[in-house]
């Protein structure tokens, strides 16, 4: 057991027969699905086609709640993380090649939350973009610190009050612009108003599971809890556990829904809302100064906790994989360069977090794939491996998200 599970361990509270609470590492993985990649796409579909593409974020939420919880209930069970049990049944070559897109997809994500960051403090503050990145790592780092000197529960209730200054930042401008109520239910119609609508709704669900989220949420259970023994008390933990992702992703969909309505209900048919720049802008004018700063202040909360969130990940795919640990601020440097690299050649910002997404597709087959196996396995899972309904939904919603990922690759390419 690590040193950061022995402290996690120390602060568990009963629930009755002394089942921990476990509240946290799902808000922790939610913040994921509210990083400036989502903000730009969900921003650009209320804009173009209002209220039609809300069913399309419905869908991916629910999609993203089985998920999430199959990766918890894996690391809940066993007591390893996804990488962990990868590490272990790969052999050394094909390990060390796994190893190296999971960590390619994780210095993506990377780059994808300090460039977001690095916006959002220019926006609010006029920073260059390079500075910008390097206080986003920088924050980023004494985040980390904070995880491992404090253990995994500390880390989650700082991540969780960013999440709720990214939720009241993202929010705010719902209450100067209110969304039609006819025009939400509209929007829960499946159907496209177009072709390019097609193309925009693949990269809104192709970029809903991140592979990063997966591998965090696994280990981040292993931190808080270790390995539930089989038994009244691990039933009750699972239980917990599908409240913890429930209520985690429904604030996260609340988000991701709120920025198309705020989008739908105050900057259809403006221009220039394709860029997060652009939508910063149209915000300010059409909404006012408040929202505009609101709406910064959740963008730079969102760029915080989720690099903080993917660095995490990195960590925990090396330690797997390679089973080894480098120190942190190493690990931060390394990952932090690529980022400040980009912005410091003066790469476009919006075309930095298109081509994260990419990178980001092409890695999520490689870690859906293994957790529906190791969560149908009976030698991993024992009598909670799923089955049935559960795991021909799995299958369905991995199959679909792969295929929309590889759709969504195809559009890039052919555009």
């Amino acid at each position: 057991m690590t040193a950061v599970q022995e402290r996690a361990g120390a602060g568990r509270r009963p629930v009755g027969g002394g089942v921990p609470v476990l509240l946290g590492p799902a808000f922790v993985a939610a913040v994921a699905y509210v990083d400036p990649g989502n903000v730009a796409a969900n921003l650009t579909a209320g804009a173009r086609y209002g209220y039609a593409l809300l069913w399309v974020l419905v869908a991916a939420n629910l999609m993203a709640v089985l998920v999430q919880y199959h990766s918890a209930k894996v690391g809940l069970v066993t007591g390893q993380s996804l990488p962990d049990l990868l590490g272990t049944r790969l052999r050394p070559w094909p390990r060390r090649a796994y190893w190296l897109q999971a960590e390619l997809v994780a210095a993506a994500t990377d780059v994808a939350e300090v460039v977001g960051g690095a916006l959002a403090l220019q926006l609010l503050f006029g920073l260059p973009l390079p500075l910008g990145g390097a206080l986003v790592g920088v924050v980023s780092l004494v985040l980390l610190l904070t995880q491992d000197r404090y253990g995994a529960r500390r880390f989650e209730q700082v991540v969780v009050a960013l999440l709720v200054v990214i939720t009241v930042g993202f929010c705010l401008g719902l209450l100067v612009s209110p969304p039609s109520a006819g025009g939400m239910l509209g929007g829960m119609v499946p159907g496209f108003p177009d072709g390019d609508a097609v193309l925009l709704a693949a990269s809104m669900l192709g970029a809903t599971v991140m592979p990063h989220a997966i591998y965090a949420h696994s280990a981040l259970v292993r931190d808080r809890h270790g390995r539930a023994a089989p038994g009244e008390g691990r039933r009750l933990l699972l239980r917990a556990t599908r409240w913890d992702v429930g209520v985690a992703l429904a604030v996260a969909g609340v988000v991701n829904i709120a920025l198309l309505l705020l989008a739908a209900s105050g900057l259809q048919g403006v221009e220039g809302t394709d860029t997060i720049e652009g939508a910063h802008a149209a915000i300010e004018s059409a909404l006012g100064p408040v929202v505009a700063i609101a709406f910064g202040i959740g963008l730079l909360a969102a760029g915080l906790a989720s690099t903080s969130v993917g660095a995490y990940a990195g960590a925990t795919i090396m330690a797997g994989l390679l089973h080894r640990r480098i120190p942190l601020l190493v690990r931060r440097l390394v990952t932090l360069l690529p980022a400040l690299v980009l912005l410091a050649l003066g790469a476009d910002p919006t075309w930095t977090l298109v081509l994260s997404q990419v990178v980001l597709s092409f890695g999520l087959p490689f870690v859906l794939v293994p957790l529906v196996l190791l969560a149908r396995s009976r030698s991993v899972m024992g009598e909670d491996r799923t089955r049935g309904v559960v795991h021909a939904l799995l299958v369905v919603v991995t199959a679909l998200v792969g295929a929309l990922n590889v759709a969504l690759l195809a559009l890039l390419a052919g555009g």
